[in-house]
């Protein structure tokens, strides 16, 4: 008895592992250009500062070709398929086991679970997002990096090894506990309110599934995209702060930005303000996170959905 719940909480373990890889490759890949011009803007790159975000695509394409849009998304992709199976993996566990901790009404457990799935993700996988940061960041004709393998290797030698990897870390988890949490709390409830007073108009009928009923297409599209700008709106500054602390060290003049959180997001502040320097670039992340939290949630959930998941929701 003991040894078929193992099995099945392994089955379990491996299809929301497999589900949540799959999900984090498809959202990213969506969005990888607004990824890349994201990041120029947000640490000043001296040949993309003055333009705002389509105008900055353009001039990639003419400068760099179509496909420098994609510059650092190989590095993305080996990144965010651990990440993302094992934010969306942490979940389902943190939320089974947290569940009806804080009172069976409550959906409070859910921003618990997403916090602490989002921090155990990034725990885990913040090199490879530094690498990627660093490739991305990078103009054609100025390499500095040839490719994954040695951009990690300089910075770990050059920089002061695994510390400089895990540059702009803390900043990092403090910003994940609002954006984890308030992402998938925005989700579910979304989710928990369309099954329980719109099931005819948002739901349908899915025999696979052990829950029985599941949410439409643009339901779920709908419901992931109001859950990534929710938590997109609370978790933005300490995002640009990451960004200047894991691009401080490749050029002499923003070797201030690195040295820790506090003193970085004071310096974005003190010289660019609130808009122009810890919001900057906010219409985009807003261009870029709608739909990329849109398709990660719709695409986990078809997923799961034909690997015999259930998807469903007590409703009470």
């Amino acid at each position: 008895m003991a040894l078929a719940k193992e099995e099945k909480d392994l089955n379990f373990i491996l299809k929301s592992f497999i589900a949540g890889g799959v999900a984090g490759m498809c959202s990213k890949t969506t969005v990888a250009p607004l990824d890349r011009i994201k990041i120029l803007l947000q640490a000043h790159n001296n040949h993309y500062k003055h333009l705002g975000v389509f105008s900055g695509i353009k001039h990639i394409v003419h400068q760099e070709t179509f496909f420098a849009l994609y510059k650092g998304n190989f590095a993305q992709m080996i990144r965010i398929f651990p990440y993302a199976a094992t934010q969306y993996t942490s979940f389902e566990m943190y939320k089974k086991y947290i569940g009806g901790f804080f009172g069976e009404t409550s959906h409070f457990d859910k921003f618990v679970a997403g916090s602490c799935a989002g921090v155990t993700a990034v725990t885990l996988t913040y090199p490879l997002d530094t690498i990627r940061a660093r490739l991305a960041f990078q103009i054609s004709g100025k390499h500095i990096y040839t490719g994954i393998v040695h951009t990690g290797v300089s910075i770990f030698k050059d920089e002061g090894g695994l510390t400089a990897l895990y540059r702009g870390f803390w900043p990092t988890i403090i910003g994940m506990i609002p954006y984890g949490g308030c992402s998938f709390y925005t989700f579910e409830y979304l989710k928990f309110i369309c099954m329980k007073y719109a099931p005819h108009y948002l739901c349908e009928e899915y025999s696979k599934n052990t829950g029985g009923l599941v949410l439409t297409l643009p339901a779920k599209l709908l419901c992931g995209g109001i859950a990534g700008a929710v938590a997109q709106s609370f978790s933005y500054p300490l995002d640009v702060t990451r960004r200047r602390m894991q691009l401080a060290m490749m050029d002499p003049a923003t070797h201030k930005y690195g040295s820790n959180m506090l003193s970085t997001l004071k310096l974005i502040y003190l010289e660019n303000g609130i808009v122009k320097g810890l919001y900057r670039g906010m219409s985009i992340n807003y261009l870029r996170a709608i739909p990329m939290v849109s398709v990660s949630f719709t695409v986990y959930e078809i997923t799961k959905q034909i690997l015999g998941l259930d998807t469903g929701l007590k409703i009470s």
